[in-house]
């Protein structure tokens, strides 16, 4: 039998229902709060720069937080947040909530500098770090598969490489700057996009798997893309922000020293 509440009892259970839900948010409200951080990063060098952002692109099982916008352009990234300038050397970031953060970076000169993590590519695998470095006869067994493949892009660069002697992640630069199937709409368009592959040790030989994390992928004219520096950084990648407020120091390249970094360059 259902049971049946007096209309005066019912009015009262309602009341303390939504006393409870205020008071419920009024208890949660200051850890809320207290979620979001600072994060100052101070950028040394003698570079001028135009603007700093954070990018929180995976979670922490390594599931994608991002899909790859089409719309995005090199000189407008894709972001959660962009840092304000403070001072000459100091961007801040007034209020991220909690997580790990790839930092993207423009400067004079069509300069771009981003970082990056070596995210999962399987299920229930591990980030791993770049500082896990495979051995020079793995490095060059899987750049030369890289470089040996039939891909659709003409130009096809691994950029850096971390793993062990079971499974070896890929940062990878594909560029298609000849003719595409976007000329009758966008006449002399090129694609750029870099990836995350993984090369899996398998029946004595590395094998690629089919699935990759898709980064960005961006459509220009082929003459623009052709003026740009995008550069890539680990260092920039994976900042982790929690409740507290955090410094992050990074030391710009000069002309000299970013031909050290992997990444596009002018032609």
């Amino acid at each position: 039998m259902t049971p049946v509440f007096p209309q005066a009892s019912f009015a009262f259970i309602m009341r303390l229902l939504r006393v409870s839900g205020v008071l419920a948010i009024a208890c949660l409200w200051p850890n809320l709060h207290a979620a979001a951080a600072k994060l100052t990063v101070v950028l040394k060098g003698d570079r001028q720069i135009k603007f700093v952002g954070a990018v929180q692109r995976w979670d922490g099982d390594g599931n994608p937080l991002h899909l790859p916008n089409q719309k995005e352009k090199i000189d407008e990234p894709d972001i959660d947040a962009k840092a304000e300038c403070t001072g000459r050397e100091r961007w801040v970031f007034s209020n991220l909530p909690p997580g790990k953060y790839d930092l993207i970076i423009l400067a004079e000169g069509r300069l771009r500098i981003e970082g990056f993590q070596f995210a999962p590519v399987k299920e229930f695998d591990p980030f791993l770090s770049p500082n896990d470095t495979p051995e020079e006869e793995t490095r060059k067994r899987i750049t030369e598969h890289i470089s040996q493949s039939r891909h659709y892009e003409n130009r096809v660069q691994p950029l850096y490489l971390a793993g062990d002697k079971k499974a070896v992640r890929v940062l990878v630069m594909l560029i298609r700057n000849r003719p595409t199937s976007y000329e009758a709409e966008f006449p002399g368009a090129a694609t750029i996009r870099h990836e995350i592959w993984q090369y899996s040790w398998q029946y004595g030989d590395w094998q690629k798997e089919k699935r990759t994390q898709v980064l960005n992928r961006l459509i220009l004219h082929r003459d623009e893309l052709r003026k740009w520096t995008w550069l890539w950084d680990p260092k920039l990648g994976g900042l982790d922000v929690g409740q507290k407020d955090t410094l992050f120091e990074y030391q710009l390249p000069n002309q000299s020293e970013q031909n050290k970094l992997p990444g596009l360059y002018p032609d």
